[in-house]
């Protein structure tokens, strides 16, 4: 494989088996409010060179009828420790599973990964049900 060729290095991303995130019971769905959850340790591998990759990430979220439970969240994000993953998909990958798992009203996750050659990554995704 050539230096520059990234074919096939994150091709099956969306069929990547993870655990399941627990829930709880909203007891208030019928009131709009957010909940940010925010962890500047979260780690991965670059697909391409095999570091590790460090950033922050940051989730704000509006529940519908389900809450992510934080414990069970926090060791869902640990599962991305030792996975080769572009910065991109870390985030989308993130979003689609808490999608499926607390169908939320809205929600953003941010990731702000830190510099590699001397340049930092932010990226942001949003969703709205």
């Amino acid at each position: 494989m050539s230096e520059s060729n990234y074919d096939n290095l994150q091709g099956d991303i969306r069929d990547w088996e993870t655990p399941e995130i627990e829930t709880f019971e909203n007891v208030y769905p019928d009131r709009d409010y957010d909940i940010t959850m925010t962890t500047d340790e979260f780690t991965c591998i670059c697909p391409k060179t095999g570091l590790p990759d460090f950033a922050t990430l940051s989730l704000t979220f509006s529940p519908d009828k389900l809450c992510l439970e934080l414990k069970s969240f926090k060791e869902y994000l640990l599962v991305y420790r030792n996975k080769g993953i572009f910065h991109e998909n870390v985030v989308n990958k993130v979003v689609d599973d808490i999608v499926r798992a607390i169908k939320p009203k809205r929600l953003v996750l941010e990731g702000t990964f830190h510099n590699r050659g001397g340049i930092q990554t932010t990226v942001k995704r949003e969703y709205k049900a």
